[in-house]
This record gives structure tokens, sequence and C-alpha cells, in this order.
């Protein structure tokens, strides 16, 4: 399914929960807490003061220490003593760091936007745009694992938005759901390549057009094409160096998504033969 941020899988899955429509759980009590939790249903009203700790503060909190910090940061203990409240206190609202860190996820991967697109391509480009923009304001979002299908209302809304960018190709819903995973995950990896790139280089001063500038004149003086017949055109033909104001980055990204984007193409042609 979509690659986004996830956590355990319950036994209640959430695909029930979309199946159900009208009927669907409406109070905490019908599903499991932790997924109660993370599509905000109302659980049974206590007498006494209102709580003053809620799954909102402390999701928020949790949030800002990871965007300030990193994922790593990110402790129950920390986020209890920025709310000033003890760890004790978090687990009426947070059942354990897992949940946290799935419910920091869904928060931050935040809705999905409304995409006035140009045809199905169009979509998926303007869909992988907006799922860039999300990580970038939030870099912590590629480090959290994803350990089974997104449950989160957010993460679904994404999924929705994608799924009907193709609504009138004429796809079956399973080959939806793949080009789903598979344009999610190359996303996903772009991001994470990007964030490593930029780590390898830090503190050099160079940018990525540098970078893989240098590589292309180092390497061209030892791939040989007795040795590399294929690599060494590749050197020689200068294929790592960029113009002015060019984004490798940002090239290499649209090829690649574009090249995904072919192989769409031609299923959606065999399915309209």
């Amino acid at each position: 399914m979509l690659l986004l941020p996830s956590g355990p899988t319950t036994a209640f899955n959430i695909r029930e929960i979309l199946s159900m429509g009208h009927n669907a759980p409406s109070t905490a009590g019908d599903v499991p807490a932790d997924l109660a939790r993370l599509w905000r249903l109302p659980t049974s009203a206590r007498r006494g003061r209102p709580a003053e700790l809620d799954v909102e503060r402390v999701v928020g909190a949790a949030v800002d220490l990871a965007d300030h910090e990193g994922l790593d940061g990110v402790t129950l203990q920390k986020v209890a003593q920025t709310l000033g409240f003890t760890k004790m206190s978090l687990y009426r609202h947070v059942g354990s760091k897992e949940e946290l860190v799935e419910l920091m996820a869904d928060h931050a991967t935040g809705s999905a936007p409304r995409l006035d697109a140009d045809g199905w391509r169009d979509g998926v480009h303007r869909w992988a745009a907006a799922i860039r923009t999300r990580y970038a304001e939030h870099p912590w979002l590629v480090e959290v694992p994803i350990a089974g299908p997104p449950r989160g209302p957010n993460a679904i809304g994404w999924m929705d938005t994608f799924l009907r960018v193709l609504h009138d190709t004429g796809l079956d819903p399973r080959t939806k759901a793949g080009i789903l995973v598979v344009v999610s995950g190359y996303v996903r990896n772009a991001i994470l390549q990007s964030r490593q790139m930029a780590a390898g280089r830090s503190g050099t001063g160079l940018s990525q057009s540098d970078v893989e500038q240098n590589y292309g004149l180092a390497l061209a003086a030892l791939v040989h094409p007795e040795r590399f017949p294929e690599a060494a055109p590749l050197f020689a033909a200068g294929a790592f160096e960029s113009e002015p104001g060019e984004d490798p980055e940002e090239q290499d990204f649209v090829f690649g998504l574009n090249l995904i984007l072919d192989g769409v193409e031609a299923a959606i042609a065999r399915g309209t033969r």
C-alpha cells in the first residue's frame, strides 16, 4: 500500500472500517484504543474537570520536538517535560513510543491537497510534488519505519487523492493500488537519497552539481572503454555535468517519475484495446 509512515497492524484492519460506510465505528469503544486515538474517535464522557492534556497537545509537542531535534530526539520523557507533565501522564493519551510516532507521522503528513490537474499524468506529478513538499517541511518523516499499510486518516486521504487522479484511466482497483505503491515508494526513496547525499557533502560547501561534476571528471581518467565499454562513454560525454542553473536532483526525480508513468501509460493502453 501507500508507502507513508505507518504503525503496527491491529486485529481491526482499517479496510474494515472504510468498508462499513455509514455503519463505521463512531466511538473509541468500537475499535482498538490506538486506532481510535489515531482517528480521534470520541471517547465516553468522564465526570469531573476536563482533562488538561489530550492527544492533540501530546502529538503537537512531539512533532515540534522532532522538527528541531530529529526523530531520535523524541522520547516520552522529553515530550512530557515540554508539556509540564510526568511521563506517566502521557500513557493515558498515548499507549507507547511506537504509537506516538505513528500519531506524529499522520499529523505531520497533514491533509492531502486538492489537485486541479490536467489529466492523470499531470495529477501524479502534482501529487508527488505535494508529498515531497510535506516531507521537506518535516525531514524526520522519512526516518519513520513502515510497519504496515497506512492507517491514519491523513494517510488514507493521500491515498484517496492519488486514486482520484487515476479514476478515469479505466484501470482496475488492484492495478491502481500497485501504481500507488510504486510511485509512493519512488518518492520516498528519492527523498531519502537526497537527504543522504546532502549529509555526505555537509561542510564541504559543494552543491550537488559540484559533486557530480567532480565525480565525472575524476572517473573519466579511470574508466577506459577497453575495460568498461558501456560505462566509459558516459564519462567521456560529460553526462554528469549540469548546465548553469540546472538542479540535477530535480532533473533526476522528474526523469525517474516519467519512466514510471510511461509504464502506467502502457498499462492504460493495454486495458483500452
